[in-house]
């Protein structure tokens, strides 16, 4: 079964571009909203391996979605797409626990790559988890 990554963005050009950006050249299961308020639901559903916000939407800016999304699910990687690219928004969003910052306009291949990071970094996280668990029953 594909990993499912969840897409954030009130534009709707950014959101049917970066969907189908992953999925020509992913094999992730792709769902998007320009919701940011309907995207903290679905990821309360539990079901996605990874999201990718804008960081400046009305209703409720990315750090906001990082902070609920983080509190039902503390392991879940966050990278934030954005034109408002400062240090201090980005320092700000890597120290709540945000796993990358990326400034549009991007390159296909930066996406991609920063989105492979995090797949593998989830996977060695899984891996880390599972190898605690087989210590602990060894004790």
């Amino acid at each position: 079964m594909a990993e499912k990554i969840l897409v954030v963005d009130d534009e709707p050009d950014m959101l049917k571009l970066l969907s189908m950006m992953l999925r020509d050249k992913t094999g992730y299961e792709v769902t998007t909203t320009n919701n940011p308020i309907e995207a903290v639901e679905l990821a309360k559903q539990g079901v996605f391996a990874l999201v990718i916000t804008d960081l400046k939407m009305p209703g409720l800016d990315g750090i906001e979605l990082l902070d609920a999304v983080k509190k039902d699910n503390p392991d879940i990687p966050v990278i934030f797409i954005t034109a408002y690219a400062t240090v201090e928004s980005a320092t700000e969003a890597i120290q709540k626990g945000g796993f990358d910052f990326i400034s549009k306009p991007f390159r296909k291949e930066q996406i991609l790559f920063t989105i492979d990071r995090a797949m593998k970094w989830i996977s060695l996280q899984k891996e880390n988890k599972l190898l605690r668990e087989q210590l602990k029953k060894g004790d």
